[in-house]
């Protein structure tokens, strides 16, 4: 596949960042509550952010500098000054608002109106919690470290959180969040944005403490099959041993594969069959079906 070849010495710092966030997407929002010396409350989006440690727990973000003229922003001087932020999350219902609060508003004006969201008192820190957001969570700043003095470049605003609200209208009956009700949003290039439940929500079940066979156990006509997809071969890789004798004699035995196995195009159709398994969640019969399929392959 042909690629394009990008020296970031080489190019417009404005236009290198969109490549970057085009490339490394989605990325979830810290929308970031501080507020300065003398009270007065601001409220901003970040996309530069994750969850670093759980033990101790540790959320970091990055304010960057302005590309367009080297400006700091309002975030980083009250975080500088107090040394406090409640990284509220940002769900679907409030997704606009937050967009409002990214506008570039005097220090002396109050986001929290500006997008009409509602301010509530922390338990621990300064700074409010943002009433709508289904996640909030109060954090002391451990260290700031500046990647840079030009702009676009960022400053890594490392926190401590101290206590966590989470709405119980989002912890399902195992006690834990689910996804489709948490109902996030994560940013992508430009103006694009991704919602982070319903359809768009896969489960990847793979157990990182059981050897899986990997893609270098596939035979070559399972690895080369004319049908399934690199993450439907996953699936069989993902297995930790091939089905046994007894399970491949009965499956050569149902018609269906039976009659298959006699066909000029077997081989093709029963790659087909493994497919529609896979999709079905039967990955060891997909197995089973690819490995009578094999002597086919080579004839």
């Amino acid at each position: 596949m042909k690629t394009r070849m990008i020296d970031p010495k080489q190019m417009a710092v404005k236009d290198l960042h969109q490549f970057i966030l085009g490339a490394v997407a989605p990325r979830p929002i810290a929308f970031a509550s501080t507020m300065d010396k003398n009270g007065v409350p601001n409220l901003a989006p970040y996309s530069f952010f994750n969850a670093f440690s759980s033990n101790p727990p540790v959320l970091v973000f990055s304010s960057n500098r302005k590309v367009k003229d080297n400006q700091t922003k309002d975030t980083l001087h009250n975080i500088r000054e107090t040394g406090e932020v409640v990284i509220n999350a940002v769900n679907f219902s409030m997704m606009r608002q937050m967009a409002l609060a990214s506008v570039e508003y005097p220090a002396n004006i109050d986001e929290f109106i500006k997008a009409g969201l509602t301010p509530m008192a922390a338990d621990l820190v300064k700074p409010f919690r943002v009433a709508e957001s289904p996640a909030q969570m109060e954090c002391t700043v451990k260290e700031v470290i500046a990647l840079g003095d030009q702009g676009g470049a960022g400053h890594l605003i490392i926190c401590d959180v101290v206590r966590i609200h989470i709405h119980e209208a989002v912890i399902d009956e195992q006690n834990r969040i689910d996804p489709h009700l948490m109902d996030l949003v994560g940013r992508m290039g430009r103006a694009y944005y991704v919602r982070a439940s319903g359809p768009a929500v896969h489960t990847v079940f793979q157990p990182v403490d059981q050897l899986a066979m990997g893609f270098d156990q596939l035979p070559e006509s399972v690895r080369r099959s004319p049908v399934l997809t690199g993450n439907e071969l996953a699936e069989i890789a993902a297995l930790t041993e091939w089905p046994s004798a007894s399970a491949l004699e009965l499956l050569s035995i149902e018609p269906t594969i039976a009659e298959m196995l006699l066909q000029e195009e077997g081989y093709d159709h029963l790659h087909q069959l493994a497919r529609k398994a896979i999709i079905a969640g039967s990955v060891d019969r997909a197995a089973g079906i690819l490995i009578l399929a094999d002597p086919l392959y080579h004839q």
